[in-house]
């Protein structure tokens, strides 16, 4: 697997791509460019990494089974290889996650289940429910629904966390941060995850941006405030 890594020091921020982008999408897009002045000051090392949404939650010839275990293959590369690699080039002790759309719950996915491993959470124009059916975005698993989905997908598992759960005083101490667009199709899902959050105590901020705000012209500027 591919990544590319933007920086020399400063909090560590791994970036999950869009649905169609690869692990040189932020670059292309110029999000890295809107990071610049933080990456070039030693604030901000960037970890880009590679998405597999093709492989994954829009291969069709897949079975949906097949979809979710993908992505855990995904997130097991992220947990025993990516995360390893950043704490072995940069001892500092702040490391976030950020995504845009798909990667937004990619990120939020990944971050809610280890916020042990985390510091902040930027989740930009997000779908946190891929079962979900808005507009033209479909049920990414076909109504087939078990276990692997449940526990992945942050409006499902987050209602079952119980005032006991280690996760919550985790995600308590967590900056996490929402943005979507006033008219963007998962703008009330966005809502539900900010009620369930607030519901269990954890701290958050939900940022609503003017319009549909699904671009990367949005991206970077709300990359360039709130990473």
């Amino acid at each position: 697997m591919e990544l590319l890594i933007f920086g020399h020091a400063g909090a560590k921020v791994l970036m999950f791509p869009t649905r169609e982008g690869r692990f040189w999408e932020y670059e292309t897009l110029n999000l890295v460019s809107s990071l610049a002045d933080k990456v070039r000051a030693g604030h901000l090392q960037l970890y880009c990494i590679e998405g597999l949404a093709r492989e994954s939650f829009y291969d069709a010839g897949r079975h949906p089974a097949e979809r979710i275990r993908r992505h855990a293959a995904l997130e097991d590369y992220v947990l025993h290889e990516v995360l390893p690699l950043m704490a072995a080039l940069n001892g500092h002790d702040c490391t976030m996650a950020m995504g845009c759309s798909l990667g937004a719950f990619q990120a939020a996915s990944l971050v809610f289940r280890h916020p042990h491993l985390f510091r902040k959470l930027v989740a930009l124009s997000g779908r946190y429910d891929l079962t979900l059916r808005v507009e033209s975005f479909g049920d990414l698993f076909d109504g087939y629904y078990d276990d692997d989905i449940y526990f992945r997908t942050p409006t499902h598992f987050l209602p079952g966390l119980a005032g006991g759960d280690w996760r919550l005083e985790r995600l308590r101490e967590l900056d996490i941060v929402l943005a979507i667009g006033d008219a963007d199709p998962f703008l009330e899902n966005n809502r539900h995850l900010s009620r369930l959050l607030h519901e269990k105590a954890v701290g958050h901020a939900l940022h609503f941006w003017n319009g549909r705000a699904h671009s990367a012209g949005a991206w970077r500027r709300m990359a360039a405030l709130y990473v």
